[in-house]
């Protein structure tokens, strides 16, 4: 093992962190001018990249051509039965990571990032100290700088008696790399990512149980759209069931586990339910990957549950030191990072940027049938303080819908209630159906603009379009629908 100490180079800013959130704040540092060094232990892209959202949402992809192909009889289109080739969509998956990482790191070379590979670890006077990949360890390299920004991103969170296996019991990393669909499969956790593996194994030909501990899958969604949702998995042959509290499980002789749950709200000497299964899926969530950045010998504080302490800035208590991404206690959404990246290099620059809204972020499931949200459900809304007033209104007779063979879903919106009794501002809008995630821009934007229903009624819905029923459900709580 060789330990040769380089000489310090020295940036205005170092990234500590190749995810979404800190190739972001790289990019966007050196497009304001700043010396930027960017330090990534694994791959350029991180979770996101590679083991995360592109990954999973390619594998999502082939789903829905299985669908679409599988159901082609319905638009007079006769093919042979089909077969699934799981290993040309894993192929097909690849390509396009690499490619992406690819395009990651020539964007970093355009703006003058200098790119570090290996383990970043922060020390006083924000200084960091990587030491290059390597079997045995490697030289070590210095960089000081003005500013700190840690973006190390999460791993999955894994269940006391579920250890991790790479066909039997599996967390997000493993299902991305899976050669063939296990036949039963038992999803813990029914928040985005567990319904989005639970529905691409069920399209690919598995029988899925969810197991949820909460009272409703997709936490956070509207509670309507929930139940929607149950329904549309149920009628596709999924089974959930919430409220429930998983308790171990016991391997079989010949291959798989039986999973065993039980009331959430149970003693813990109450009967457990049983399932037979060939694989688990573990999805209960991620926790904060600061494993190596060496935070204990400086003045980061770091909270009990293992994020980094920072303010609304995405500063920390050490000065001069910014974190950002699954590092910090906020929606671990790639999208959420991106933001905070440009909110940390704003400070960085002196610009005084206005801190990101975390109450209403923009969530995109891509399960089927897609579900998309941006700010408060009706519960929410009410718990709130809000008087609110409600309208949905479903695909079933949306002609774009009905064209594309894909009526399951509905539009609800969450507004203000005026003191005369109309409907004001809007404060939530919440879908479920095709294609919601590539809907919800106009949702996301009317919630945090601070838009009235009056408002955003009065604007033109193409036709025919899946987004009309978004302007529908806004001219229906004027009182004046055209279709309801």
């Amino acid at each position: 093992m060789t330990d040769t100490a380089i000489e310090t180079e020295v940036f205005d800013l170092v990234v500590v962190g190749g995810g979404p959130a800190g190739y972001a704040a790289a990019l966007y540092a050196g497009a304001a001018g700043l010396r930027v060094a960017l330090v990534e232990r694994d791959r350029l892209g991180g979770t996101c990249l590679h083991r995360g959202c592109i990954p999973a949402k390619e594998l999502l992809e082939t789903a829905a051509v299985w669908r679409t192909v599988v159901s082609a009889a319905e638009f007079g289109v006769n093919v042979e039965p089909p077969d699934l080739d799981f290993g040309v969509s894993q192929t097909r998956k690849q390509r396009i990571v690499d490619g992406l990482e690819a395009g990651v790191r020539g964007l970093l070379k355009r703006r003058k990032v200098a790119v570090f590979e290996g383990t970043g670890r922060l020390e006083p006077d924000r200084t960091v100290v990587v030491e290059a990949n390597g079997p045995d360890g490697g030289d070590t390299e210095t960089l000081r700088a003005d500013h700190v920004l840690l973006a190390a991103g999460s791993v999955p969170i894994t269940l006391p008696g579920f250890d991790r296996d790479p066909t039997l019991v599996m967390t997000s990393d493993e299902v991305l790399a899976l050669d063939e669909v296990p036949g039963r499969v038992a999803v813990i956790g029914g928040g985005a990512i567990g319904c989005e593996f639970a529905s691409m194994l069920c399209d690919l030909g598995a029988e899925v149980t969810v197991l949820e501990y909460a009272p409703q899958i997709v936490p956070g969604v509207d509670a309507d759209i929930s139940k929607a949702l149950g329904r549309a998995f149920s009628k596709r042959g999924i089974t959930v069931r919430t409220g429930c509290r998983v308790t171990g499980h016991t391997p079989t002789d010949g291959g798989g586990t039986t999973v065993n749950y039980t009331d959430a709200k149970s003693a813990d000497e109450a009967p457990d339910a049983q399932i037979e299964v060939d694989a688990v899926v573990v999805s209960v969530g991620r926790r904060p990957f600061a494993d190596h950045l060496g935070l204990d010998g400086t003045e980061v504080a770091v909270d009990d549950r293992g994020f980094v302490v920072a303010d609304e800035l995405c500063r920390t208590s050490m000065s001069g030191v910014y974190a950002v991404g699954d590092l910090i206690n906020t929606p671990q959404l790639a999208h959420v990072g991106f933001a905070e990246a440009i909110v940390a290099v704003k400070d960085i620059l002196g610009e005084d940027p206005a801190p990101v809204d975390y109450r209403n972020v923009p969530w995109a499931i891509y399960c089927h049938p897609e579900v998309a949200f941006a700010g408060l459900s009706e519960a929410a809304a009410t718990d709130a303080g809000f008087d609110v007033v409600t309208s949905k209104h479903r695909y079933t007779g949306n002609s774009r819908a009905m064209i594309v063979n894909d009526t399951e879903g509905l539009v609800k919106v969450v507004a203000e209630r005026n003191a005369d009794g109309t409907a004001g501002r809007i404060l939530g809008v919440h879908m479920m159906g095709p294609w919601v995630t590539e809907q919800l821009g106009q949702g996301y934007l009317a919630v945090n603009w601070e838009a009235t229903v009056s408002e955003v009624a009065e604007l033109i819905q193409p036709h025919p379009t899946l987004s009309e029923l978004f302007g529908e459900t806004m001219l229906s709580l004027t009182g004046r629908g055209l279709h309801g």
